[in-house]
């Protein structure tokens, strides 16, 4: 990557944080994530050891968003080419439809939200194929801050406090993470000795533990007592998938993205639809620009909530279907540079998160994320443990002969997605944007301020975002989007909601650009966390 233009060197936005330049770079949401990270560089570590002991840590410092319940993906370049892991859960083998029968949807929280967990599987199979450090040695950061505590940040207080009254009546929540009734305040030392626990035993067996021993037999065990249908046979199950990344070219770059059941198919879409449109001829944050990239991600989206599924349910419609080139560009067709339009699903021809990133001075590049879904998951905590479980159930639909009706030993539709960009078949990249649905919108945005407008990470981060609401028709925009762009989405019939200056729907970016000497890396300046390097 040449970064001698003087364009590519541009702060244009409020935040003006400063990228961090180094050979070897970590960067997440946390600072005291990084820094876990940064000692496992100096005790010798490669990009792999450095994202998972940050990784692991997250689920201490930053437990509203993630924790050792959850899922986790995860792309890598190994040096040489490039690898990808699917390392989501799947339904209890007694999520029957008849089970589900007695709701309308698909519960939002509860044991009837939880799926099998497969965060500890990714980082067990992460560090047996790639890592050089010790497995149990990666676990000594957040050992330390669940034994002896850790000052809650800021951001990490207000999102955990918007939680806790929803979660206060699950089993298990209040006394692992609310016991004084509340989420601690900015500054207040927090301890969680039941994570310390876990986590001890999680290294001492590289995972075993959560999966066939031990603290799979307290998970059993609290389902038994509080209504949930999870169990060891279950557990015991589950395993990680390595997969091949699925990718779109998009001008002179590649996003690659793991395949379903995850959201990143809709990013790949979205691009393959805006290559039709002269995005280079709309001016860098113009209504124009921003409305062609809102009507593909909404397109996209219509499609994605029609079709993608767990990719062995995919039978009708799959995921090849989804990104044929011919069915993209008559996608694109109906997008109209003058006018918002209705977003509907097409006729494809048949046949909460925390997001990290790290790379090394060997070529070796990480995009990770691992998630709760929203925020602390499905309130459910496993006593002791410090284990809050997730929610990614929810992911799924009761719509009968849908791909995504929920079924025994099926995976859910799931948000969390790493991104990685290559050029010329060499990587460029890697990078993600937590949040919910906010995540393939702002893939698709970054790769296109980044292939564009050739703006350097931190700048592609900065940028004030727009997110497609749930609705996929209303568009929410950041404080500082400019008010040129929203007057001109207006006029083009948007419905536009301009939202409050911290609002936290908007995502959170982590990137990592290889450059000539090393790397630029970036941290969104919507959270506490900043890249660290050496």
């Amino acid at each position: 990557m040449t970064t001698d233009s003087t364009a590519f060197w541009d702060f244009p936005y409020t935040s003006q944080r400063m990228p961090l330049l180094a050979r070897n770079v970590v960067s997440t949401s946390q600072p005291l994530a990084s820094a876990a990270g940064l000692l496992m560089f100096a005790r010798g570590g490669n990009a792999v050891d450095a994202a998972l002991a940050t990784a692991i840590t997250l689920t201490v410092v930053e437990p509203c968003m993630n924790g050792i319940g959850g899922d986790a993906f995860a792309i890598i370049w190994d040096g040489k080419q490039m690898h990808g892991l699917n390392a989501s859960g799947r339904a209890p083998r007694r999520w029957t439809s008849e089970h589900f029968s007695q709701y309308s949807s698909m519960p939002p929280r509860g044991w009837d939200s939880v799926t099998v967990p497969g965060t500890v599987s990714a980082w067990r199979a992460l560090s047996d194929r790639w890592g050089v450090l010790p497995f149990a040695e990666l676990f000594e950061p957040a050992l330390r801050h669940a034994r002896e505590g850790y000052m809650v940040s800021p951001t990490v207080h207000r999102q955990w406090q918007a939680q806790v009254a929803e979660l206060l009546p699950q089993p298990g929540y209040r006394e692992a993470f609310a016991p004084l009734g509340r989420a601690p305040a900015p500054g207040e030392l927090f301890i969680c000795p039941g994570q310390a626990h876990t986590l001890e035993r999680i290294a001492a067996s590289k995972g075993d533990a959560f999966y066939q021993g031990d603290l799979a037999k307290a998970i059993a065990d609290h389902a038994r007592n509080t209504g949930g249908l999870i169990d060891e046979t279950d557990l015991a199950a589950h395993q990680a998938d390595w997969v091949e990344p699925l990718a779109m070219r998009y001008r002179d770059v590649t996003l690659h993205e793991i395949g379903p059941s995850g959201q990143g198919i809709g990013a790949l879409m979205a691009l393959g639809m805006l290559a039709h449109c002269d995005m280079k001829a709309a001016r860098v944050d113009s209504a124009l620009s921003q409305h062609l990239q809102i009507e593909a991600m909404k397109l996209a989206f219509a499609d994605l909530h029609e079709f993608v599924a767990d990719p062995e349910a995919m039978r009708t419609v799959t995921a090849s279907d989804l990104l044929d080139s011919s069915y993209l560009a008559s996608r694109a067709r109906l997008i109209d540079p003058d006018r918002a339009a209705p977003a509907r699903a097409g006729s494809p021809h048949s046949g909460g998160t925390v997001y990290l990133t790290a790379a090394d001075q060997n070529g070796m590049m990480i995009s990770f994320i691992q998630s709760n879904f929203k925020g602390f998951g499905s309130g459910v905590v496993v006593p002791n443990t410090g284990i809050a479980l997730h929610n990614r159930g929810w992911g799924f639909n009761l719509k009968t002969g849908h791909p995504n009706q929920v079924a025994p030993g099926k995976r859910p539709f799931h948000t969390i997605i790493p991104g990685f960009i290559t050029r010329n078949d060499a990587p460029l990249m890697s990078f993600g944007v937590m949040g919910g649905s906010m995540q393939a919108q702002g893939h698709v945005q970054v790769t296109s301020r980044i292939a564009d407008y050739g703006q350097n990470p931190q700048a592609a981060s900065d940028a004030p975002r727009w997110r497609v609401m749930d609705d996929n028709s209303t568009i929410a925009v950041e404080w500082n989007f400019p008010r040129e762009a929203i007057e001109g989405l207006i006029k083009r019939g948007h419905s536009v909601k301009v939202a409050a200056r911290f609002d936290t729907e908007f995502g959170c970016a982590q990137l990592a650009m290889k450059t000539d000497h090393g790397y630029i890396a970036a941290s969104d300046h919507r959270k506490d966390g900043y890249p660290v390097g050496m």
